[in-house]
């Protein structure tokens, strides 16, 4: 739990702040500056474990809450923990379906992972940038915390496979991947285990519904269509925009 009583603000990185897989513009950064200067406590929430946010982050913001794998994943104060891993029978279902589709896939555990899809697909240029981890066999990952399918023979009925046993499912299909989490895990649910309400929130994608839905004050970055009538505000998928709207934030103070 956060005990701390200052306003969040929640951020997903890939789409929303990070707009080349690997960092985040200058002009952005200066703007999450002034949302700490303000008083606001800031959120990474992510798709991503917590270990291929940190290099994207550069080493900025040691004081924020970060969330990862779509909400398996919290690191507080520095410390991360695994919040939701997937069961060992409802896994091997899910194995079996990957089998039956000839899926490549990365799984996260909470650290290391292991990867099967294509050498040359982009998801690639996005893990262990920092070099923090190992590639290992599935069979040695301690635990499940995100399963990520980047090439299959049907990517639709994998996908209805996963909502079939119980998972989070989120068929992106612009990109050709399938994100299944454990159980109901999402950004938002992973933000209330915290004790997290009455928030900030920007997002760009299908993933960030519930986490823009809940949140006080809620920014669409780009125009998915899967997220029409949920934000309060719009902006381009450009960091200029994004800057301008985050300092629009600050500058408000803690109660905008």
């Amino acid at each position: 739990m956060i005990t701390s009583s200052a306003p969040a603000t929640v951020f997903d990185i890939d789409g929303t702040l990070c707009f080349d897989g690997r960092s985040i513009d200058d002009r952005i950064v200066a703007a999450l500056e002034e949302c700490e200067r303000a008083g606001r406590r800031l959120v990474f929430a992510s798709a991503r474990p917590v270990r291929d946010l940190l290099p994207v982050l550069g080493g900025g913001f040691p004081g924020a809450v970060l969330i990862g794998g779509n909400g398996s994943l919290v690191s507080v104060d520095g410390r991360v923990r695994a919040r939701a891993v997937f069961e060992r029978d409802v896994f091997a279902r899910l194995l079996a379906e990957v089998e039956r589709y000839r899926a490549g896939y990365l799984a996260d555990g909470p650290w290391d992972y292991a990867y099967t899809g294509p050498a040359d697909h982009p998801i690639r240029g996005r893990v262990d940038q920092g070099g923090l981890a190992r590639r290992v066999d599935l069979a040695d990952l301690p635990a499940v915390v995100k399963f990520l399918v980047v090439s299959a023979t049907d990517m639709a009925a994998l996908a209805e496979a996963g909502r079939a046993l119980g998972m989070t499912v989120n068929h992106h299909q612009d990109e050709a991947i399938i994100d299944f989490a454990p159980g109901a895990t999402t950004k938002w649910e992973a933000l209330a285990s915290l004790g997290i309400d009455g928030y900030d929130a920007f997002g760009n994608d299908i993933n960030d519904l519930d986490l823009l839905r809940n949140a006080r004050h809620s920014v669409r970055v780009g125009g998915h269509p899967g997220l029409d009538g949920v934000a309060r505000v719009t902006v381009a998928a450009d960091p200029a925009a994004v800057a301008a709207e985050i300092s629009r934030l600050a500058a408000a103070g803690p109660a905008a």
